[in-house]
């Protein structure tokens, strides 16, 4: 979304079409009553989440109004008792160091080095899971919790969105921790 949206700007180009986030449009369908979520299945696990803001999402494209939205529609999938909130957020966030292609870069040991710092932010929420919305970012948040041996699941957005619809498939739980892994099935 954020290379159109640069091309088209850099070429000075106007897009017979409205680009929009995911986020955006999920964070208007819960609103609408379109998509009918609910954070219930987590009311008795109590399983706690922190989010990723990616950089190019948040910092380099829609800025606050776009971090918002993430954080409704996070709360209304896992309930906003189970929220842990990263300090600094937003567009104030830590890049994760996965983006802008350096997570296929080949530069593995830099990557990870340079991601440390948010291995840190994530790790010091106590979280049980880190809710990735950008597959840069969930891949990068991956490999540092698996390769510093801290083990956290990180989960795309979609999934606890489907999870919390109840229409999870069962083969699409590859990310979820032995305490989620069967929920709803």
């Amino acid at each position: 979304m954020y290379a159109v949206r640069a091309g088209l700007q850099k070429f000075k180009i106007t897009p017979k079409f409205e680009i929009e986030s995911i986020i955006r449009l999920y964070a208007r369908w819960i609103r609408e009553g379109r998509l009918k979520v609910s954070s219930d299945w987590n009311r008795e696990l109590g399983v706690t989440f922190t989010v990723q803001d990616p950089c190019q999402l948040v910092r380099k494209s829609y800025g606050d109004p776009v971090a918002e939205d993430l954080r409704f529609v996070v709360k209304a999938v896992v309930g906003e008792e189970h929220f842990i909130e990263m300090y600094p957020n937003k567009s104030n966030n830590y890049c994760c160091g996965g983006g802008g292609g350096y997570l296929q870069s080949g530069y593995t040991e830099e990557r990870r080095a340079y991601g440390e710092r948010k291995l840190r932010q994530i790790v010091e929420t106590g979280a049980d899971y880190c809710i990735a919305p950008c597959h840069n970012c969930h891949s990068q948040i991956h490999d540092l919790s698996e390769h510093s041996g801290k083990h956290f699941p990180v989960v795309h957005l979609w999934t606890l969105i489907c999870l919390s619809m109840g229409c999870l498939g069962e083969n699409e739980r590859s990310y979820l921790g032995e305490d989620l892994a069967g929920v709803g099935l």
